[in-house]
């Protein structure tokens, strides 16, 4: 079979679904009854049991299709499909929850039943996002959409707009992080059920915040995934995969496939109203088709909520900037990608290390300057740690295509002990940092309990079968290994056990902590205030330019008509500017630059800002960071003399 009838079965549609929402699952009908359809061609024939019902035989489609409509099947049921009288039968691929998990038997849910209170939700607009991700089952100790719901008021006063779940397919065992999903509609178990998920979703809209699910379509995880029990073409060996099998977007019968993925992309917008999705490793999502899987699945999100913003955020470790282009542009029109850049060369800036994917990275001024300015730091250049050339050019997209953060949940567990990142360096460098991230162009992520300072770790956990369990911890270890300092036997033979109940327990959120640390949600609160109601932050200036002040000392200058800003940075001693010879140092003609903000006041657990000007030379503070705005000249000489004077 050559390439031309790979692309034209890839892009082949499936048969008309008439009324159905979705052209797979079981949907609940209006006038009663269910509808069931699911993509079975290895099997000649199919038959659903419904409890306390007989068998019933589906009907043949073409395309390999099977459906029947049972008109006494509620919703509560639970079901399964037995492919020619086999002695198994299995759960739906296209199941809406799996109240006994992965392989237990499929509910049939009514989404209808919910009543949505967001009918004037707009979503959020992308200048306007501030992320905060999240995994549902350590967001509290109780690890569930109710408890979880209680806590987004606290999330939406603090400042953040737009909440990012880590993945919630269903999956096999008590506990994991999500990325091991084998049921792709059934929102895990653990945490409630579908409608708990709707009312946390409700909430989350009438508080102003906006929603994005995680979700994972490079591989399915290794137990509990059924689909090969009716198609052998949901994969592929064309491809190598690191996790798994490749999904097959582009070879033989990829087209019911594409559209499996497309109906669950329409199924979480249209039926649970998210906002968007965040595309797990995409560059895993291996699709030589003319319409890339990327592309169909960004405007399948467009066309399920024609009426809200929406966005769709890619991870893509070779940061590839085609992404984020629009598609008149040769791109798949995502909105942003994750920048690791940025946060490999504060991770070096902050602890010293550089090793394994840090070496790299120097964490020097220019970086972040140069991540302010263009966002990723590679963009073709040789990269030592990969032998390759890294990146694609990016200086033309604008600083809302990319996520900037200093923690998230592959990096926290990635250190020794899942350790966050205020317990790795100094108070001041990391108030300083936050300072930055939190008010440099981009859009910034926190990751959950990060804006409290949290005192638990969040390490890996994943709960499987024994043999897989065993395989898990294996291959945690070799991939950690890749840190010299890890790698030791007297340090890796101290690493959390993923399987471990305890690992997922030590990992939970204390919410009580949001008041014994209140210092910093102190800083994380005023910051994003001041991004989000400052005349100059809140307009996300267009024009930023950024300079080197020292070793470890540098400053971007927000340029606005409402008079600029300095953001000014030093992580080294204390720095005076004497002499200084850079021009974005320079106050608007007739004014000198004031205090608006910094990160050593003593509500943030700081030891209190000296002065400013020193014989009217600026003086910057250790380890600390400062937002200036201009002040008239002769209010600056009045408040030098008191100071003089007192």
């Amino acid at each position: 079979m050559g390439p031309d009838t790979l692309l034209r079965d890839a892009a082949t549609p499936a048969a008309s679904t008439g009324r159905r929402r979705l052209p797979i699952g079981a949907e609940a009908l209006p006038e009663g009854g269910v509808d069931f359809r699911v993509w079975a061609p290895r099997c000649r024939e199919l038959t659903v049991e419904i409890e306390n019902l007989r068998p019933i035989p589906l009907s043949a489609e073409a395309g390999g299709y099977f459906s029947t409509q049972v008109d006494e099947a509620r919703p509560g049921m639970r079901y399964r499909f037995r492919p020619d009288n086999s002695d198994q039968a299995y759960p739906d691929p296209a199941s809406h929850f799996q109240p006994e998990g992965p392989h237990g038997p499929s509910e049939i849910i009514d989404s209808r039943v919910f009543r949505w209170t967001d009918a004037e939700w707009r979503g959020r607009r992308r200048d306007e996002l501030v992320i905060y991700e999240m995994h549902i089952g350590t967001f509290t100790p109780q690890g569930n959409w109710q408890a979880a719901q209680r806590e987004l008021q606290v999330l939406a006063e603090l400042g953040i707009t737009c909440l990012e779940l880590m993945p919630v397919a269903d999956f096999s065992g008590s506990f994991g992080w999500g990325y091991d999903g084998v049921d792709l509609f059934a929102p895990t178990r653990l945490y409630g059920r579908p409608d708990d998920f709707r009312a946390f979703v409700d909430r989350a809209h009438a508080l102003g915040l906006g929603v994005i699910l995680d979700v994972v379509y490079n591989h399915l995880g290794p137990d509990g995934n059924y689909l090969k029990c009716f198609s052998e073409s949901y994969f592929t060996d064309r491809y190598k995969n690191e996790w798994g099998e490749a999904v097959n977007f582009d070879g033989p019968d990829s087209g019911p496939v594409r559209e499996f993925v497309l109906a669950n992309v329409r199924y979480w917008i249209g039926e649970f109203h998210l906002d968007g999705l965040r595309l797990d490793a995409t560059q895993q999502m291996f699709d030589a088709s003319p319409d890339h899987i990327l592309a169909a699945i960004t405007r399948e999100v467009r066309d399920a909520a024609p009426d809200r913003n929406t966005i769709v955020i890619g991870e893509n470790e070779p940061q590839e900037a085609r992404l984020v282009r629009p598609a008149e542009r040769g791109g798949y029109a995502l909105d942003a990608l994750w920048n690791d850049d940025f946060h490999h060369s504060a991770m070096v800036a902050l602890t010293g290390r550089r090793e394994a994917y840090y070496t790299d990275y120097r964490g020097r001024p220019n970086e972040f300057i140069g991540a302010a300015k263009y966002g990723f730091l590679y963009q073709g250049q040789r990269y030592v740690w990969q032998k390759k050339p890294r990146g694609t050019p990016a200086l033309d997209l604008p600083a809302e295509s990319f996520i900037v953060f200093l923690q998230n949940h592959d990096q926290v567990a990635n250190s020794i002990a899942g350790q966050r990142l205020h317990a790795l360096t100094s108070p001041g460098h990391w108030r300083a940092m936050t300072a930055h991230l939190l008010l440099m162009p981009g859009i910034p992520m926190l990751f959950q309990g990060q804006e409290f300072a949290a005192s638990s770790p969040f390490l890996y956990f994943a709960d499987h079968r024994p043999g897989l369990d065993r395989a898990v911890r294996r291959g945690r270890r070799e991939f950690l290994g890749q840190f010299p300092s890890i790698a030791a036997p007297e340090v890796s033979d101290r690493l959390a056990d993923p399987s471990d109940a305890e690992s997922f327990r030590r990992s939970a959120l204390d919410p009580a902590e949001r008041q014994t640390h209140a210092t910093a949600v102190a800083l994380h609160r005023d910051l994003l205030a001041l991004r989000r109601y400052d005349p100059v932050f809140g307009r996300r200036p267009a024009r930023v330019d950024g300079a080197v002040l020292g070793a470890r000392a540098w400053l971007l200058r927000f340029f606005s008509d409402e008079g600029d800003r300095l953001l000014v940075v030093n992580l080294g001693p204390d720095l005076t500017m004497r002499p200084a010879p850079e021009p974005l140092l320079a106050p608007i003609e007739g004014h000198s630059w004031d205090i608006l903000w910094s990160s050593e006041a003593p509500e943030y657990g700081g030891v209190g800002t000296p002065p400013l000007y020193r014989s009217g030379y600026l003086r910057i503070a250790a380890e600390s960071a400062l937002v200036l705005m201009p002040a008239a000249r002769d209010r600056e000489n009045r408040k030098n003399r008191r100071q003089r004077d007192g």
